[in-house]
């Protein structure tokens, strides 16, 4: 039970944390690219701005490595945002296997306290046969609460394991979309469609 009770504060504290750390206005904070071509359009796009830029959100610092670029072509514009992008996701991803492991392996620890449990039965029955059926029990019962912690805890775990990477994929999908946007109004090829009044 002791290696269970560990997992699921563990599993809590990530889930806790993931939470806090996935939020849409955290990652994604709404006008960044309209405040980016604001500074653009009247030349205050510098190191300052680039500073807070990258500081303030995964998609600030994702912008900030195309806008360091911008007066370079589109394609190395595109291949710097890219790059800094991977960084962005993997700490997006942070601790998201950990959270899998712990789905993976609770279930696996409440077997063993089965197999624990039932083999405690098993040497009761050999010392005092099977005429106690106070002593059985204590074996049997001890089998069936390690599997059902194990269950409790693997089960919600796993919901939250899917759910955080269904949301990480959702958020560098609106990420890619953001910055490809950014790219193509500062190359020219689009028309900006959003909002730039302070």
């Amino acid at each position: 039970m002791l290696p269970i009770i560990a997992c699921s504060v563990i599993a809590l504290a990530i889930i806790a944390e993931r939470i806090w750390s996935l939020r849409v206005g955290r990652v994604l904070p709404r006008n960044l690219v309209a405040q980016v071509w604001r500074w653009e359009k009247i030349n205050q796009l510098n190191d300052r701005h680039l500073q807070e830029l990258q500081g303030g959100s995964p998609l600030g610092c994702i912008l900030s490595a195309g806008i360091t670029n911008r007066h370079q072509a589109r394609d190395i514009m595109k291949e710097s945002i890219e790059d800094t992008g991977r960084h962005v996701v993997h700490e997006l991803e942070r601790y998201l296997n950990s959270l899998g492991t712990i789905a993976a392996i609770t279930p696996l620890l409440g077997l063993l306290g089965t197999v624990i449990g039932m083999i405690k039965v098993f040497a009761t029955i050999t010392t005092e046969g099977v005429g106690n059926p106070g002593a059985l029990a204590g074996g049997i019962s001890e089998a069936l609460i390690t599997t059902a912690a194990g269950l409790s805890v693997a089960i919600p775990t796993l919901m939250f394991y899917r759910y955080f990477r269904g949301r990480v994929r959702m958020l560098v999908i609106r990420m890619e979309q953001e910055a490809l946007r950014m790219v193509e109004v500062m190359h020219g090829q689009r028309e900006h469609d959003f909002d730039t009044s302070p």
